[in-house]
C-alpha cells in the first residue's frame, strides 16, 4: 500500500499545493478502490499550462476563463487585463490558484 501511496503522490503531487501534501498523503491513503478509480477520472488543471495561458492569454482573461472563474475572465477581458496591471500579478497568482482548485476538487471525492 506504501507503494501505491507513492506512486499517487509522484503522479497527482504536482497539482497540489506543497503545503498540503501531507495531508494529501493521508487522503491517498485512506482512500478506497472506487476513491482511487474516481481520482484516476478527475482531470487536474496543470500549472505550469495555466502560467503558460496567463503569459499568453493573460490580458484577454483566458487564464480565468480555463481555471472557471468567467465572471472574472470578463472583467479581465473588458479591462484589458486590467489595464495590464492584473494581468501581471496573475501571473504570480495562477498557479497556485490551480493547485487550490485541484485540492478542491480532490476534497469533493473524498
Amino acid at each position: 500500500m506504501e507503494k501505491d501511496v507513492n506512486m499517487l503522490l509522484a503522479t497527482y503531487g504536482k497539482y497540489f499545493p506543497e503545503s498540503s501534501l501531507m495531508q494529501i498523503r493521508e487522503i491517498f491513503e485512506n482512500m478506497d478502490e472506487k476513491q482511487i478509480g474516481m481520482l484516476v477520472c478527475l482531470q487536474f488543471k496543470d500549472p505550469i499550462t495555466v502560467l503558460i495561458i496567463s503569459l499568453f492569454g493573460g490580458v484577454l482573461g483566458i487564464d480565468r476563463f480555463y481555471l472557471g472563474h468567467p465572471v472574472l475572465g470578463v472583467i479581465k477581458l473588458l479591462t484589458c487585463g486590467g489595464f495590464y496591471i492584473w494581468a501581471i500579478i496573475d501571473l504570480f497568482l495562477v498557479m497556485d490558484s490551480a493547485r487550490q482548485e485541484n485540492l478542491q476538487k480532490l476534497m469533493r471525492i473524498v
